[in-house]
């Protein structure tokens, strides 16, 4: 299994990175599709809560669980809608890392739209799938579907013989 999903990324990153064609890469993300209605669990260093706009600005090795998603991050801010009785959206920057199931990416900062889970990476965005690794200046997950859409300079770096399970030392 794990092979055909290198064979799947590498196909999509040569036909979304040829020449006049938008540079932008699907991929699968996570083993299963993640349910944006669980709670959110913030762990922090310090807390520091807006009371006029309703926000609330975690920092110092934050680190975000919901369901099987986890997110870490330098500095995370938590949005509430206009009514403060629920989180709207997160915002992290610093170091982020999100995580789900084998899967994992990092980048500069990322906005968690927690409604809709989606999750949108940008700055120097990496992802890391077993032993490929594709990076891209953006990218957007969608938690639910368990996808993810790479864009801007897309690069991949594949170990398809690392997928497959075959021994490489030639002592057969």
């Amino acid at each position: 299994m794990p092979y055909f999903r290198a064979l799947f990324v590498c196909l999509a990153v040569l036909v979304g990175s040829g020449p006049g064609l938008a540079q932008e890469t699907r991929v699968a993300f996570g083993t299963s599709p993640a349910d944006p209605s669980q709670p959110v669990e913030v762990t922090a260093d310090s807390l520091n809560v807006n009371q006029t706009d309703g926000s609330a600005e975690f920092s110092g090795e934050v680190l975000v669980i919901q369901g099987a998603m986890r997110m870490t991050a330098d500095r995370v801010f938590v949005i509430y809608d206009s009514a403060a009785s629920r989180i709207a959206r997160l915002e992290a920057t610093g170091e982020v890392v999100l995580v789900n199931g084998p899967d994992a990416a990092e980048s500069d900062r990322a906005e968690y739209s927690i409604d809709s889970g989606v999750v949108v990476m940008s700055g120097n965005v990496l992802l890391t799938q077993g032993p490929s690794l594709l990076s891209s200046d953006r990218m957007v997950v969608n938690l639910t579907t368990g996808t993810a859409e790479m864009a801007g300079r897309v690069k991949t770096i594949l170990n398809p013989g690392q997928n497959s399970g075959q021994n490489s030392g030639g002592d057969n």
